[in-house]
């Protein structure tokens, strides 16, 4: 981690639990986060992350992708596995690409590459504050119901279907495949979906929608489905519906 420079009035003011094998790691983050405004709750291995995420209930996670006993693919796989939806933020290092994939498919939110800036790490971690899901959402209306092509979306049960089949989908997978459907035929910019999905507002260095977007791509063409999903190279994304072929009637014999 690069040096601390959030100061003057705290804005963050959720729980924040920081997991990671280094010592220096949790002591540094800790007297940075505490000066940014945050409350915030240390484990050093992957089953005291789960023991001490059980009992605290913290507001979002920062976990270090290796760590002794459960690593945090692991420790994120687990909360997920018990419906707990609580933000995850991995740590890395550069060379540990297949961990940080991993993590994000076992349901992670975003990474972060070590070293860096703490500023970065805190604008993070309060975006996905304000993006934490609601506790309840049993009260959307039925008409809020999605519909593109093949795809019905419902996001007060939070499901989504293809051709009548559910879509087994993380929660940034659903809610980036929400926003492409809402905009269908629109190309949606990379930051646009930052903002809209994750809630970075500001300048961010991460591949997180490329990388969630090929998911997404895996799960709705694992069946041989035509591709909905498009690149704009240079721009963004777009959701486009295949043509349906159209009937030429033969002129009379």
């Amino acid at each position: 981690m690069t040096g601390s420079t959030t100061t003057g009035t705290p804005t963050a003011t959720g729980r924040v639990l920081v997991a990671d094998d280094d010592d220096a790691i949790r002591r540094s983050l800790e007297r940075g986060l505490r000066l940014s405004g945050f409350t915030v709750l240390l484990a050093e291995d992957g089953p005291g992350t789960l023991e001490l995420a059980t009992r605290e209930a913290p507001d979002v996670l920062v976990l270090d992708v290796s760590m002794p006993g459960l690593t945090g693919t692991e420790v994120c796989r687990s909360l997920r596995a018990r419906g707990d939806e609580t933000p995850v933020l991995m740590l890395s290092a550069l060379d540990e690409l297949a961990d940080r994939v991993a993590g994000l498919q076992a349901g992670a939110d975003d990474y972060l590459v070590k070293p860096f800036a703490l500023e970065e790490l805190v604008l993070r971690l309060q975006a996905l504050l304000r993006r934490r899901p609601a506790p309840d959402q049993t009260n959307t209306r039925q008409a809020d119901v999605l519909r593109a092509g093949p795809l019905v979306i419902d996001p007060a049960t939070r499901q989504a279907h293809q051709d009548g089949i559910e879509l087994h989908l993380t929660r940034r997978e659903f809610e980036l495949l929400v926003q492409l459907v809402r905009n269908a035929g629109i190309v949606l910019t990379r930051d646009q979906l930052l903002d809209r999905v994750w809630g970075y507002d500001f300048e961010v260095r991460t591949d997180a929608v490329d990388t969630f977007i090929s998911y997404l791509r895996r799960k709705l063409e694992e069946r041989g489905q035509p591709r909905l999903i498009h690149t704009v190279r240079g721009v963004g994304f777009v959701l486009r519906l295949p043509e349906t072929p159209r009937f030429h009637p033969r002129s009379g014999s």
